[in-house]
């Protein structure tokens, strides 16, 4: 029977939820936002998420969870032990509620089958009108619309309010204090730097700004008042960070390798602004309050800006765009037509349509 139309949050019977989402980064670090809701909404229930051992690190001291349990539900070759352990755990929790914010096939069918087993959930949130979700949308939104948009439908349906602004996470004291060792160091002031994340993962390299633009971008900035550019990224993004930091001579700080991931939100929030391509550290930038731009070309931003009104999105204007060609193209023409002056420009509005501002410098 259909539970749809419940007002959950006055139910007292809801005891312990279940919050289920896998995905990439970017998507792991928005749905912070669905879990910060349940939190305000049960703040007496005691909370659990399922999520892949990769992202379990960005919830190490999470208070909003009592339990996290990392279950790599999509490893080849071992996909049948993981499910039924994954169903045994599901089992094992006494849920009176799941909310799947991943609501793939391989997500229902593993719920499905641990309520067929004797799960006894009462209460399955979820963004398809199918088994085993009794709670979802009426009007569920396309699949080309933003995630945190369908994530939201089914909340709304239950009742839930939906009204944290941007991505929730609780950053550890040790990366803090790392943060804060490395702004040390390079003499890093606060609100007198950029940070620049200009690459993303090796098999969408299409998605990057490239190192001219960034370049660009770079002296502009330092020329109005800035007094470093700080580069943020991983091995896959060393050479345009170490290009990048060439050009730039004395002003930019490489901490290309030196940072964990925890520590960007950190040093986001003293940062004058953040700039970045459709990245996941993009979202964990959208986490502080301070000014992010991304640069969007073959992906729609409407579909995977980061979430925010401290967030704006930069693409260029062709046909061709949302091609969502990440791998191979022959003329790149979307990232292209983006140039420094452009972003720049784009930095300046946002200032001063919200009232950022940074420590006597003129964006």
């Amino acid at each position: 029977m259909s539970e749809q139309g419940k007002r959950l949050p006055v139910n007292d019977n809801i005891r312990r939820i279940l919050v289920i989402k896998w995905s990439a980064m970017g998507d792991v670090v928005l749905s912070t936002i669905i879990m910060e809701d349940l939190r305000r909404a049960f703040p007496d229930a005691e909370m659990h998420l399922n999520t892949l051992p990769v992202w379990a690190g960005l919830f190490k001291q999470d208070s909003r969870f009592s339990h996290i349990f990392s279950i790599d539900v999509r490893k080849k070759g071992e996909r049948l032990r993981s499910a039924w352990k994954w169903i045994k755990a599901v089992r094992a929790g006494h849920y009176d509620m799941v909310v799947d914010l991943q609501t793939s096939d391989r997500s229902a069918m593993m719920l499905g089958l641990a309520q067929l087993t004797g799960a006894g959930i009462r209460w399955r949130i979820g963004n398809i009108k199918r088994w085993p979700y009794n709670i979802t949308p009426h009007n569920m939104p396309t699949k080309t619309a933003h995630a945190l948009k369908r994530q939201r439908a089914a909340l709304k349906l239950a009742g839930i309010p939906t009204v944290t602004p941007r991505p929730v996470l609780h950053v550890p004291q040790h990366n803090i204090n790392h943060a804060r060792e490395l702004q040390s160091k390079y003499n890093l002031q606060a609100g007198r730097y950029a940070l620049f994340l200009p690459g993303c993962q090796a098999a969408g390299y299409l998605k990057r700004w490239g190192e001219d633009n960034y370049i660009g971008l770079a002296h502009r900035l330092h020329d109005a008042g800035l007094q470093h550019i700080v580069l943020i990224g991983a091995k896959d993004e060393m050479k345009e960070c170490d290009t990048i930091a060439s050009a730039c001579g004395d002003y930019a700080v490489n901490l290309c390798g030196q940072t964990e991931l925890m520590d960007i939100i950190q040093l986001a929030q003293d940062a004058c602004l953040s700039v970045g391509n459709d990245t996941g550290t993009a979202h964990m930038c959208a986490v502080a309050d301070r000014p992010v731009l991304v640069i969007c070309g073959p992906t729609d931003p409407a579909r995977v800006k980061p979430a925010g009104d401290n967030v704006i999105t930069l693409q260029a204007d062709l046909p061709c765009i949302n091609c969502y060609c990440v791998k191979h193209c022959d003329h790149h023409s979307c990232m292209k037509q983006v140039t420094p002056e452009m972003a720049h420009t784009a930095l300046r509005e946002l200032f001063e349509q919200q009232g950022h501002s940074c420590v006597d410098i003129q964006i």
